[in-house]
């Protein structure tokens, strides 16, 4: 499979899509005021314990306090880590791990969601090109999308004939390093060590609620951990960047120095390309298929839903067939969406009904197939009493609607406002709540120009009604900044 990463330099703004067989598969956007926090280091200050969540909240400089989980916290029995993520099994209390008041050195797990601050962790991790350094942990795991049984077998032991015998900590070694010799993999040792060592002396020297360490820029970080062997170029349309994206690779990845490419044609990069449309479309609810059929996306606070539906699409043979058809198309798609959208947490998916079971399995199969070259951890549970397919994807950072845009002003993100009949029905209201309550000469009603409109038209009967109950006059008055579920009655 071709594939090419293809990276915009704005003013504030930096955004690296991955493009397989000419098709968007991801995005990756990172403004000057909204750097990401993932993998950057902090000296924190624990603000408060809650022994009820078994969590504790830490200062670490940022608008709102990070929060970090018992199990988050690396204790004196941990073992072995270096092939799984998360916590050990056992979880002392919280209250025995940290102490209002008292300093902690953390990462972030994940940047700030919606109302959430940071999730932080003491599992330190620092990546470089083929491996992961864990100054807490010890031995040497291997990733898990390496699936060559002697591939794995011969990286574990390059990777321990080059560590140093009373050398701290443990690795992981990344998929990147798939077919890296043990000079490559040594390189990488010496420069994490030499990096573990200016960090732990800087922490020394500074006060709580600073940063110690931040990750690589977007442009870097693509080259470290987007761009493999598949990748055949990777083209910038920013010339300092180009020169720093060079230098990197030189130094930690010799051989893809020749892959990156200037552009500087006057036509768009993005738009060469058509990311610029793919990106607006993945900002719709609906997302058609080719085969006439269509995908719903809803977006919540608790959980994403897709919606599966056959649309336009009839079919040739029965209409098992054609849910069928339908199902295993829908299933290539969503996958894609959902990587290019960066949903994350529970998503829920109502494929189409299907009766036989081989179908059932197949339709889950190629999901999976589709899901396997995303970088975010997925699961699939099996299909719900109810025929939902249940699955999580691994939230670290927002998704892409969350980066691009913001609730309506108008319906505030419901999704929908009052029509101009019921806003009528509760300007009658309010008026004759008034009407009971106080004194006055008129009333003045201030509304949307539909619902003025409305209130002339459809609705004049009613308002002449009500000028005869509360004997007073009734005026109204478009407001051109009102939306039009708003309204005031005011009392002259």
């Amino acid at each position: 499979m071709t594939a090419e990463v293809l990276i915009n330099v704005g003013p504030r703004e930096v955004r690296a899509a991955l493009v397989e067989e000419g098709v968007l598969q991801e995005l990756l956007i990172e403004r000057v005021n909204h750097r990401g926090l993932i993998s950057n280091i902090y000296k924190g200050r624990v603000s408060r314990v809650l022994p009820g969540m078994q969590a504790a909240f830490i200062d670490i400089g940022l608008e709102r306090a990070a929060f970090l989980h018992a199990s988050d916290i690396v204790q004196p029995s941990d073992a072995e880590h270096g092939e799984k993520e998360g916590a050990p099994a056992k979880t002392d209390e919280i209250q025995s791990l940290v102490a209002e008041g008292g300093e902690i050195f953390v990462q972030v797990l994940k940047d700030p969601l919606g109302t959430k601050g940071a999730r932080l962790t003491t599992f330190i991790t620092i990546p470089s090109r083929y491996l992961v350094f864990m100054p807490k942990g010890h031995g040497v795991g291997i990733s898990a999308r390496i699936e060559d049984e002697a591939e794995r077998q011969r990286l574990r032991e390059a990777a321990l004939s080059v560590m140093q015998p009373h050398e701290p900590g443990g690795y992981i070694v990344r998929t990147a390093a798939e077919g890296a010799s043990s000079e490559a993999l040594q390189a990488d040792m010496v420069f994490l060590q030499k990096l573990w060592s200016v960090l732990s002396e800087k922490s020394a020297n500074i006060r709580p609620g600073n940063l110690v360490h931040e990750d690589l820029p977007l442009t870097l970080r693509v080259l470290r951990d987007v761009v493999s062997s598949g990748v055949e170029k990777v083209s910038v349309d920013h010339a300092p960047s180009l020169e720093h994206m060079v230098e990197f690779a030189r130094t930690f990845m010799p051989a893809l120095a020749s892959r990156i490419e200037l552009y500087d044609s006057d036509r768009p990069l993005f738009d060469l390309y058509g990311v610029e449309d793919e990106i607006q479309r993945s900002l719709e609810r609906k997302v058609p298929l080719k085969s006439g059929g269509y995908l719903i996306f809803d977006q919540t606070e608790a959980m994403t839903t897709i919606d599966v539906n056959t649309g336009a699409y009839v079919g040739h043979r029965n209409l098992e067939e054609t849910i069928f058809r339908t199902n295993l198309e829908a299933a290539v798609a969503l996958a894609r969406q959902v990587r290019l959208r960066n949903l994350g947490g529970i998503i829920i998916i109502d494929f189409i009904d299907m009766q036989e079971e081989e179908h059932r399995n197949q339709v889950r199969q190629a999901l999976e197939k589709a899901l396997e070259a995303d970088h975010a951890k997925t699961h699939i549970s099996s299909v719900s009493p109810l025929g939902l397919v249940e699955m999580t994807r691994k939230r670290t950072r927002e998704s892409l609607e969350h980066v691009l845009c913001t609730a309506c002003p108008t319906c505030e993100g419901r999704g929908f406002v009052k029509t101009q009949e019921t806003v009528c029905y509760e300007i009658f209201r309010e008026i004759l709540r008034q009407a009971r309550q106080f004194q006055y000469k008129e009333m003045m009603v201030l509304a949307h120009q539909d619902v003025i409109e409305r209130l002339l038209d459809e609705e004049s009967a009613a308002l002449a009604e009500l000028e005869v109950f509360t004997r007073k006059p009734i005026r109204l008055q478009t407001e051109a900044l009102y939306n039009q579920d708003q309204y005031d009655v005011v009392l002259m």
